[in-house]
């Protein structure tokens, strides 16, 4: 009688399915390339559709993995990260531009009072002031008294010229700028056509 031994058949260890999360890996590139994006002026308009949808796609991933139908958990919270991050540096973004634009605006529409004056020994100037009425042009008054003031208004952003000069009688004169109860440029000159300038407040 002849014994058989049982030929046990060897099969391959079966091999871990790979890691499979194609949402959270979509939302991990996504988020990425909105933050990369994010903190370029201008160009960081585009990350906001990109942050956006690499949260949302990062989070069915991550969901999808709780309920057992994904695997690699750890690439789409990364997602969820960088997604968070990209969007926050958006939104302070718009803050910092949104400021700036109404800092600009507000600068632009701001009314300011300007008054001029001229002191001194001298008995008269020749003075020459900026006016910003319809668009800055320079008003003159030759052999003006002094002491001497005027009060001008001008709305926005501005650059003003302002210039005294003596006569031939000589003297000292001082001229003076004051925007909006502020000293901003003073000057003083002295002798025969002396000119104290305060050009550039």
């Amino acid at each position: 009688m002849t014994d058989y031994t049982p030929i046990q058949q060897q099969y391959p260890a079966p091999q871990a399915a790979p890691p499979r999360n194609g949402l959270g890996t979509a939302g991990f590139v996504l988020g990425l390339v909105g933050l990369v994006f994010s903190p370029i002026p201008f160009v960081g308009v585009v990350a906001w559709p990109l942050v956006v949808l690499g949260l949302i796609l990062s989070a069915v991933g991550v969901a999808r993995v709780r309920a057992g139908k994904a695997t690699n958990k750890g690439l789409a919270i990364a997602g969820v990260v960088v997604s968070v991050l990209g969007l926050v540096v958006s939104v302070l973004w718009v803050v910092v531009i949104g400021k700036a634009i109404s800092d600009v605006n507000d600068q632009a529409t701001r009314k300011h009072t300007i008054v001029y004056s001229v002191t001194g020994d001298a008995k008269t100037a020749d003075i020459d002031y900026s006016t910003f009425e319809q668009s800055t042009s320079v008003h003159s008054e030759t052999g003006a008294a002094v002491p001497w003031t005027k009060t001008v208004e001008a709305t926005g952003i501005y650059v003003g010229a302002f210039t005294a000069t003596t006569g031939e009688d000589g003297g000292t004169v001082t001229c003076k700028v004051v925007v909006d109860g502020k000293e901003v440029k003073t000057a003083t000159a002295s002798g025969e056509y002396a000119v104290a300038s305060c050009t550039g407040f």
